[in-house]
């Protein structure tokens, strides 16, 4: 059969690139369509560097011409990434700390410093060196989670400035609010007084040389976000979710974020918390009951990496209550899932470091009363 050209271009018609919003055609993101008998070739350039973006790009351009022109059709896309260019960073650094990581999630009670805290341990057990700074203000979790509940930072002199050293366990660097409050004192604070605490415990500590530096975020998207992202250049953002249709609401709201043209952090990809329950008398079973691979699908819908699922197990609980993050235990389902999630984080902070500038950290102006952000 002969297939031809003006039938695959109104195929092209039907579907857009990633984060395009008019079809392949009106947007020029297909720069050249050829034909030869019953092969096609397709040229497209996209704006997405992401794997998984490249791959949904590829599978639909695939499935639209053999659906549309001819099912038997010989398809060959040659996909190119055209990111655009960013300005180089004009925030403060933190010198020794390759990359920034900030794990975000769109609201509470998704598991989201669970997933921090499993993610830093994996990495230290990777050979990486990593630091974790608490952000949530309101609710610091590191210090139990990491049994460093009663530790306190001690000052040390650094080239003759007085620094605080962060605690160490399970091979991670930590420092929280929590370890400058009493267990049963509230931290009544206003945004600003939040965001001096939170540069002093950035830059005023002794963080030494870090692969990594996870920074665990409050839940939502407010004033503590803005204001990590006005002081650190952020290398990407990973969101977590559950997968029932509340959580993923707010989760696509914490992408949204990161992904407005004024922010610009790339997300590195989204994990799936509590993904299914098994029971310890029934390891091998396993039951949705908060919905299934939710979480998945909707970074499929965005365009982002999925990372990872962990399911909803009691010792990882259990595990958190006591201070032992579960990602410590030996040769177990779990060990396994936060080694999945800690690999594709890794390769994904690798593809965006080769594929992408800097990210530039943000300024906040004041207009009318309203928070702007804009680019410094």
């Amino acid at each position: 059969m002969k297939i031809n050209k003006n039938d695959v271009v109104k195929a092209l018609e039907t579907i857009s690139a990633p984060g395009e919003g008019k079809n392949m055609i009106e947007s020029g993101a297909v720069t050249n369509v050829m034909t030869f008998g019953d092969e096609v070739v397709v040229d497209i350039t996209i704006n997405n560097p992401s794997l998984q973006a490249k791959k949904k790009t590829e599978v639909e351009i695939l499935k639209t011409i053999h659906d549309k022109v001819y099912q038997k059709a010989k398809v060959k896309v040659n996909l190119k990434v055209d990111a655009p260019e960013k300005p180089k960073i004009k925030g403060k650094e933190i010198p020794g700390i390759k990359n920034i990581i900030a794990v975000a999630s769109g609201k509470g009670g998704v598991g989201k410093s669970t997933v921090t805290s499993n993610l830093a341990v994996t990495l230290s057990k990777m050979g990486f060196k990593v630091g974790l700074l608490d952000a949530d203000i309101y609710g610091p979790s590191a210090p139990i989670m990491f049994d460093v509940e009663n530790e306190k930072p001690l000052a040390i002199n650094i080239d003759g400035k007085s620094k605080m050293k962060p605690i160490e366990s399970y091979g991670v660097k930590i420092l929280s609010i929590g370890f400058f409050t009493q267990p049963n004192q509230a931290v009544i604070w206003r945004g600003p007084m939040a965001a001096k605490a939170l540069n002093q415990m950035i830059f005023d500590a002794a963080w030494g040389e870090l692969d990594f530096l996870l920074i665990d975020l409050p839940p939502g998207t407010g004033d503590i976000h803005l204001s990590i992202m006005q002081a650190l250049p952020i290398t990407g953002a990973v969101v977590v979710s559950t997968p029932q249709n509340v959580a993923l609401a707010d989760a696509k709201k914490g992408v949204a974020m990161f992904q407005q043209e004024s922010i610009s952090v790339p997300v590195l990809g989204i994990v799936e918390n509590m993904a299914y329950f098994t029971p310890e008398e029934l390891p091998d079973n396993k039951y949705y009951i908060f919905g299934k691979e939710g979480a998945k699908n909707l970074s499929n819908d965005l365009s982002v990496p999925f990372l990872g699922e962990i399911p909803l197990v009691q010792s990882i609980r259990e595990a958190g209550d006591v201070g032992r993050p579960a990602a410590l235990q030996e040769n177990t389902p779990l060990e396994n899932a936060f080694k999945e999630l800690t690999k594709n984080v890794v390769q994904e902070v690798v593809t965006r470091n080769k594929n992408l500038p800097p990210t530039e950290a943000i300024k906040i102006t004041t207009m009318a009363g309203c928070s702007a952000v804009t680019k410094k």
